[in-house]
């Protein structure tokens, strides 16, 4: 009885055994084509956000490297060339002789040496004031034309600037030095019209001398006139002998 005990004992334990046992099953794969296309498609976005960064860098890059060059000043002055020229000229006018550039000293001078001959003048006065006029005139135009030979002699000075300046704007690498060579050719401008108008006021103060020595001698020669045709004090005839 107890041998049929255990053996129907074993093969319960059997059965247990063999219904707890199930065999190995092989784990398969499956693809998701919705997926994989979504991944792909982030992907996608991410490499291109990447890329507008890196372009957006590079443009700040360029717009800083920009920004340097319209700030860089301009290697290249001519001021000082240019302040010499001007001052040149100037030292020449301030050196004019005799009737300078002076309202004073031109209203004195009209009021006695060009002033109308007056008869209570002697022969010998007005025999000066003819050689002070004449002296002005002189001078007069030997300071107009020194004044034209230094203009002259600054064209040289003003064709080496303009040349500089020119070269130095067509190569400018920016706002701030095309703007600097701009401002100097413009004041290369004013010092050749400074010069110009040096030349103008020499050869016009050369002109009035001349003109106001014509005007006084007009005057003093009819002054001689009368005084040579006034009855007691005019020509008198006297021997003279020529020949030994």
């Amino acid at each position: 009885m107890s041998r049929l005990r255990r053996l129907a004992s074993a093969s319960i334990t059997a059965l247990v055994l063999a219904s707890s046992f199930k065999p190995a099953r092989a784990q398969l794969v499956v693809f998701d084509p919705n997926n994989y296309a979504q991944n792909v498609l982030t992907a996608a976005r991410t490499l291109q956000q990447i890329n507008n960064q890196i372009v957006s860098l590079q443009n700040q890059a360029q717009m800083l490297i920009n920004q340097a060059k319209n700030l860089a000043t301009l290697p290249f002055s001519s001021l000082l060339q240019l302040e010499q020229s001007i001052l040149r000229t100037q030292q020449l006018l301030s050196q004019a002789q005799r009737i300078a550039y002076d309202t004073q000293q031109i209203d004195r001078a009209f009021s006695t040496t060009y002033a109308s001959a007056s008869s209570v003048l002697s022969n010998q006065a007005l025999i000066t004031n003819a050689q002070t006029r004449w002296q002005n005139s002189l001078a007069g135009l030997q300071d107009a034309m020194r004044t034209q030979a230094t203009v002259v002699s600054n064209l040289g000075t003003s064709h080496t600037q303009m040349t500089a300046l020119v070269t130095a704007s067509q190569g400018a690498t920016g706002a701030l030095q095309a703007s600097q060579a701009g401002n100097q050719l413009l004041a290369l401008q004013a010092q050749q019209l400074a010069d110009l108008t040096a030349v103008i006021a020499a050869h016009g103060r050369a002109q009035n001398l001349e003109s106001a020595q014509h005007a006084a001698a007009q005057d003093q020669g009819r002054e001689q006139l009368r005084r040579f045709l006034t009855q007691g004090g005019g020509y008198q005839s006297t021997t003279v002998q020529m020949f030994h």
